[in-house]
């Protein structure tokens, strides 16, 4: 088997058998193809060893972090349980090869003013004006991954119900709860704004769409937020999921429990989730206080 066939099953597999999303797909495909460049096609798939894997280890451990290595070992770990599975070779040559200890990074976290003075700087005149206040309130609002954002249909909204249907990870579909003022400001985007764009056919459920009349790119909904922090003169870097952290930090503030915010963010395991748990002593005093009985 040559690499180009056992990547193309690999990739079918992904997408048929688990389910997993084109961009999950595509950073499979990616890492897989750094390996295979590391031993210069000298060896296909079949004939690859622990010392071709640690070799390759080595090697990108002099430009990438503790965190991009791990993906890579757990996308390379997946390749070979495959091959395994489909009976093309007996052992995963990764079994002996242990992950680098990772650090656990705090997320970044906007305050109630910093979010609203990003709105502020959103500037409703000119044509997407509506649109991206609808995008940052939405983000925020409901705490949707980038990826869920810009493939949300106009089909996915139950807005006399007050909820929003999002396909996130793996495919798996949840209901999110939407408020009144997210509600309102994807409605005057939909009946004003984007009224007046002439529709691509393939695009016309996308909620969010460009100039063109195609729906929008992550990397686009990337743009709009650095532009709008820069006009807001934050120091802090933020991203599409830096409000996704902070609506899950603020629930848990005002006293959410983890399950709720678990569903809400579509993590499948509560340990995801429990990177939340990042909040001051305060606040852990008052919980203790409030329900220890030896408080």
């Amino acid at each position: 088997m040559n690499w180009t066939n056992a990547i193309n099953d690999f990739n079918d597999y992904l997408k048929i058998e688990r389910g997993f999303s084109v961009n999950s797909i595509s950073s499979y495909k990616e890492d897989i193809t750094k390996f295979k460049k590391f031993i210069n096609y000298t060896k296909n798939p079949l004939e690859v060893n622990s010392d071709d894997i640690k070799g390759f280890l080595h090697d990108i451990s002099k430009e990438l972090n503790s965190t991009s290595q791990s993906r890579i070992i757990s996308g390379l770990r997946s390749f070979f349980e495959f091959l395994i599975f489909e009976k093309y070779i007996k052992d995963n040559p990764l079994n002996l090869i242990e992950s680098p200890k990772t650090s656990r990074k705090l997320p970044d976290v906007l305050s109630l003013e910093e979010i609203d003075l990003l709105i502020s700087k959103i500037d409703l005149s000119i044509e997407q004006g509506e649109r991206n206040l609808a995008i940052i309130e939405l983000l925020y609002g409901c705490g949707i991954r980038v990826s869920e954002l810009v493939d949300l249909k106009i089909s996915d909204l139950f807005f006399e119900e007050n909820f929003i249907k999002v396909t996130g990870k793996g495919n798996k579909q949840r209901l999110i709860p939407i408020g009144n003022i997210t509600k309102q400001n994807i409605n005057n985007y939909l009946h004003n704004s984007r009224n007046k764009i002439k529709v691509i056919n393939t695009f016309k459920d996308h909620v969010f769409l460009n100039r063109r009349g195609k729906n929008l790119s992550r990397a686009m909904i990337f743009t709009i937020i650095k532009k709008l922090a820069k006009k807001a003169n934050f120091s802090k870097s933020i991203s599409p999921h830096t409000f996704r952290h902070s609506f899950a930090t603020h629930l848990l503030e005002n006293g959410a429990d983890l399950r709720t915010i678990q569903q809400l963010l579509g993590h499948e395991s509560i340990t995801t989730t429990e990177i939340y748990m990042h909040l001051d002593n305060k606040y852990l005093s008052e919980a203790l206080n409030k329900f220890h009985p030896r408080a």
